[in-house]
């Protein structure tokens, strides 16, 4: 569970309680079964908890995506993102596979914080991992436009 999501319930909890001692206190000559105030005040709890938690946002941290090349075949995720995270702040790691096979195909993207990228590039470009020299750079991006790569071909 993200600290984001502990905060959300932590302040659903809070509300729901408050929420609870009002209904009890304000309205407690007109409802006289304490299930149905704690019902409501919950309720209103909740509500008011939705409309706090819509107001808290959290800050995107930017991030880049670097392309790992000359990987192992037997390394996984797991062990390429405790070699990243010696070196700064990692998202995530997915390293690609065959679809017919099954098995890893040796490269891999691995999305890391903005700030943190050139500092990962420069440490695991070209190191010796796991007896493979590992190849690090800032990876391309897909380009949906193949029509300038035919122009240029052509002309």
């Amino acid at each position: 569970m993200s600290s984001s999501q502990q905060k959300s319930l932590i302040i659903i909890f809070i509300a729901s309680l408050i929420g609870y001692a009002v209904v009890h206190f304000a309205l407690s000559s007109v409802l006289t079964s304490s299930s149905l105030a704690i019902a409501v005040g919950i309720l209103i709890g909740g509500i008011l908890a939705t409309f706090s938690a819509h107001g808290v946002t959290e800050k995107k941290e930017a991030s880049k995506s670097l392309y790992v090349g000359n990987l192992p075949y037997k390394a996984n995720e797991a062990v390429v993102r405790s070699l990243f995270e010696q070196h700064g702040k990692i998202f995530s790691v997915r390293l690609l596979k065959d679809k017919h096979t099954g098995k890893r195909r040796g490269f891999g993207f691995v999305e890391v914080a903005e700030k943190d990228a050139d500092k990962i590039i420069s440490a695991l470009n070209d190191k010796e991992f796991q007896q493979r020299t590992l190849k690090v750079r800032e990876a391309k991006q897909k380009s949906d436009d193949n029509n300038s790569l035919d122009d240029s071909v052509n002309h």
